[in-house]
């Protein structure tokens, strides 16, 4: 008889206290949804970023503390005084009519600002103004909450959820610049994802109230500085695609049993601390452990995940055109790894019947750079 999925996700974890899911990690699903490593993890609640480190390879992304000081300092400046500066952008840049103004302040609740109260605030006074009973137009980081997995996943946006005509729209505000209307698009994408997360959790909050979700606008409305000065400027940003591929990946979770049941039966990330909460377990047999689930690297996991450098060593261990990117990686359907490539461009390996054409290309290739060589124009 099988263990319940709650049972062996909890085995999985061990006995490090369970990390629930946010924002960021839920973006990273949208990231990159073929990677059961990085489903697996969150699904459990494991502490990756622990993990990552005890096999020798600890993450080592994030903001520097200027451009968390900066991103701070840009959006307390839009919200000054009321939000009036958002205001301002919101009526000028993107033609706006707001008639009536009303801020709600949801940082805390008289003082408290622990997650469950402040969710219970938030959701009382968005639905009231769903239904057009408050006078609320502006929400000063609402606190959503969505059941991922059978576990509570408290959202704070560090954002306003905005009403225009009727719907609630997803404001986020980032420091980084547009420049002659144009941003980042790394960076608008990965502004834009972790917005999805907000859009599913607030059409979830108004949906449980029987409100349709339609109320809930998937275009997202970005502010940041403009050009190289302080001032700030708005655009729209379309996120159907993402909003509909994060609502699949999370649709997903529900069926973790099924990546479950692939896992031998006393499989665990456990890092057994000591008293003094020291990892005990040897790290080469936890590596083993981590080798054991099917795990697909992207360089830009490097960006938000904290497993990103362990995976990149073990696809490189594995000469994974993972390690290549999606873009070079899809010019080779059918092939995964470097070795097969040279070896079909060589002329070592026998192509199956899917590969004839894509050796022969590949042996085309190979003897173009074979000429440039013996002119000298490949160094």
């Amino acid at each position: 008889m099988k263990e319940p999925v709650d049972d062996r996700l909890a085995a999985l974890r061990g006995s490090a206290k369970r990390l629930d899911y946010n924002a960021r990690s839920l973006a990273a699903l949208e990231n990159n949804p073929r990677c059961t490593l990085r489903a697996l993890l969150d699904a459990s609640g494991s502490d990756k970023a622990a993990i990552a480190t005890h096999v020798g390879h600890p993450p080592s992304f994030g903001q520097s503390s200027f451009a968390i000081t900066r991103g701070n300092a840009f959006e307390a400046m839009v919200k000054d005084n009321g939000c009036a500066e958002l205001l301002r952008v919101l009526r000028e840049t993107l033609e706006l009519t707001l008639p009536e103004v009303g801020y709600q302040d949801l940082n805390d609740v008289g003082g408290d600002g622990r997650s469950k109260e402040r969710h219970e605030r938030t959701e009382e006074v968005l639905l009231r103004a769903a239904r057009g009973e408050g006078d609320g137009t502006l929400f000063d980081h609402p606190m959503l909450c969505l059941q991922i997995g059978g576990h509570k996943a408290y959202l704070e946006p560090d954002l306003v959820a905005f009403r225009i005509d009727g719907r609630f729209h997803v404001v986020e505000i980032k420091s980084f610049p547009i420049i002659d209307e144009q941003a980042a698009p790394t960076q608008v994408r990965a502004a834009t994802t972790q917005a999805c997360a907000y859009i599913i959790a607030l059409r979830d909050l108004l949906g449980r109230a029987g409100i349709s979700k339609d109320v809930v606008s998937d275009t997202i409305v970005l502010v940041a500085p403009k050009d190289f000065t302080n001032r700030p400027t708005g655009a729209f940003v379309d996120a159907r695609k993402q909003v509909a591929a994060l609502t699949r990946q999370l649709s997903r979770i529900a069926r973790i049993g099924d990546l479950v049941d692939l896992l031998p039966e006393d499989l665990t990330f456990d890092l057994a601390p000591d008293a003094e909460d020291r990892p005990r377990r040897p790290a080469e047999e936890l590596t083993e452990a981590l080798d054991q689930v099917l795990a697909t690297y992207r360089p830009d996991c490097l960006n938000h995940c904290e497993m990103a450098f362990y995976c990149r060593a073990r696809a490189r261990a594995e000469a994974s055109l993972d390690v290549l990117g999606p873009v070079v990686r899809d010019q080779f359907g059918g092939i995964d790894t470097t070795t097969m490539v040279m070896g079909l461009a060589r002329g070592e390996l026998k192509p199956s019947e899917d590969q004839v054409e894509m050796a022969a290309a590949l042996r085309h290739a190979a003897r173009l750079r074979t000429e440039l060589d013996d002119l000298g124009g490949v160094a």
